[in-house]
């Protein structure tokens, strides 16, 4: 059995978020699914957190192959798109250590 989730959001975060999903092939429920599906094999939020313009770079990224006629053609490619995405922001940004578990990384 399913159940419903309702969330309150500011109506022009939540255009923009159904913008955003449709330019990557997703609505966006199927984008919350996702997320909350990583963040229970994460164990916390699936993603790092942090201040300034840099935090959105993989979605801008995204964005961008997609625009340029890039398709996702599953949600395992998108994930493997956006933890590139990641890696390459964490090495821009000289971070160091694992941002998933080594059995995260061959998903």
């Amino acid at each position: 059995m399913a159940k419903t989730i309702q969330v309150r959001v500011d109506d022009n975060v939540k255009d923009s978020a159904d913008s955003l999903f449709m330019s990557l092939g997703l609505d966006t429920s199927t984008a919350i699914r996702m997320f909350l599906a990583e963040a229970l094999k994460a164990g916390g939020i699936p993603f790092a957190m942090m201040n300034g313009e840099n935090s959105d770079t993989a979605i801008r990224d995204a964005i961008a192959y997609r625009n340029a006629g890039g398709k996702f053609h599953s949600a395992s490619e998108f994930k493997a798109r956006m933890k590139s995405a990641i890696a390459d922001l964490r090495t821009k940004l000289r971070l160091r250590g694992p941002v998933l578990s080594p059995s995260d990384a061959r998903s």
